[in-house]
């Protein structure tokens, strides 16, 4: 039998320029960077396979990446490490700008990232260019075979065609273990209800499908097992929403890797993990995943308004 590898997160990996009333501040992010160290942080040993330049933007997505120990694999970039400007509004939700480098984004598959996908127990794919079709193509090909978790994650900045971007994440449904949607998704991609989309996905093949509703919560459909529950409750006020749909990302692919959740029982407290790890996160600046017991030793006064 092969040796089970590190999970792999393939995906986006950059510089997040924050932009607000405050000032300007920069975090190392990118949705599946974020994922993957969200794992880390969970105790789950995590490959990242990204673009990611030789410059100095570079060398401290390098740095993070090894303070949380996740290994990188990266396509190096013949124009410098992908940036995203956002400007927040009153709600504290993002709006992005894109660089030239995360525009023409491009992950290649040569053999060390068909070595480590090849003994991944999850696959994970977060903010993929699924309307490049070449791209696309690669990437089935590269992941055949092995159990996906995928968050289609569009940008807005980065879309370049809808119609093809779903054709392509479509293609990888049925070979789904899990899909993460959001109402931005359904909105972006289908111009439906989260609802409409999580029930499309189930038909189309998906075992089991994460439909998260921002502040009203999530639900969770597999097989026969429907469960929705509200973002928990928590000290403190939401400071930051920018990670909570990659934190509860990756808790729920934490409890995938220890146990996949078989009934109901399992998969609503699986549920209420992650939407403990999301309301935590979000009350902290940035995206980095927190866990609730973050909360126990800061001054609560501190934490946003």
């Amino acid at each position: 039998m092969t040796e089970q590898g590190r999970v792999v997160v393939v995906g986006d990996a950059l510089i997040d320029e924050l932009r607000d009333d405050r000032g300007v501040r920069e975090f190392v992010g990118g949705a599946a960077l974020n994922v993957a160290v969200g794992l880390g942080r969970l105790g789950v040993p995590t490959s990242l396979i990204a673009m990611v330049g030789e410059d100095e933007d570079g060398a401290h997505i390098r740095a993070y990446l090894g303070d949380f120990e996740v290994e990188l694999i990266a396509t190096a970039s013949p124009r410098g490490t992908s940036r995203a400007v956002s400007v927040r509004s009153r709600a504290g939700e993002p709006e992005y700008v894109f660089n030239e480098a995360a525009k023409s984004r491009r992950i290649r598959f040569g053999d060390a990232e068909r070595s480590a996908i090849a003994v991944a127990p999850y696959v994970v794919i977060s903010c993929f260019p699924f309307d490049d079709v070449a791209q696309t193509l690669e990437l089935a090909d590269a992941v055949r075979g092995a159990a996906l978790v995928i968050d289609p994650n569009p940008r807005s900045g980065l879309l370049t065609d809808r119609a093809e971007f779903v054709r392509g994440f479509e293609q990888l449904v049925a070979d789904a273990a899990l899909i993460k949607v959001g109402d931005d998704d359904a909105q972006l991609l289908y111009g439906v209800e989260l609802d409409e989309l999580r029930a499309r996905l189930i038909d189309l093949g998906a075992s089991a499908v994460l439909a998260t509703h921002g502040a009203a919560g999530a639900t969770l459909e597999a097989a026969d097992v429907l469960v929705t529950r509200p973002v928990s409750t928590l000290p403190g006020a939401i400071v930051d929403t920018m990670g909570a749909g990659d934190a509860t990302l990756a808790a729920a692919v934490a409890l995938l890797v220890a146990d996949r959740p078989q009934d109901e029982d399992a998969w609503a407290l699986a549920l209420e993990r992650a939407m403990d790890v999301a309301a935590a996160t979000c009350r902290f600046e940035g995206a980095l995943l927190r866990l609730p017991s973050a909360l126990l030793d800061v001054d609560l006064e501190s934490l946003g308004t």
